[in-house]
């Protein structure tokens, strides 16, 4: 399982590095390890991270209550939890289809 994604008893973290104020908001790859997203909402107001919430429910097609934050509301650096019938290896077909699976 990529360094991004981690099953736990409660349900599926990943790591997060957003990157906001893109013109699209999408996957962009990895840094550092961590799931890299470009979002275009400006990193004021919350708006990032909503537009995060919002996102990430809409591609995983799991309600957004069902999706917080752990750590990193003021970071580029998020851990998000998500919990409900889905695993992580469909997060990685939805989110990371192209990338390596086993990254270093």
């Amino acid at each position: 399982m990529p360094l991004w994604l981690k099953q736990t008893p409660t349900g599926i973290e990943l790591n997060l590095h957003c990157q906001p104020g893109a013109k699209v908001t999408k996957v962009v790859g990895l840094h550092d390890g961590w799931l890299k997203i470009s979002l275009q909402a400006p990193a004021i107001e919350n708006k990032a991270n909503e537009l995060l919430l919002v996102w990430l429910s809409k591609q995983l097609k799991i309600p957004q209550k069902q999706i917080q934050f752990l750590s990193g509301q003021n970071s580029h650096k998020k851990r998000i939890e998500i919990w409900g019938p889905i695993t992580p290896e469909h997060i990685m077909q939805i989110l990371a289809p192209g990338l390596v699976k086993n990254s270093p």
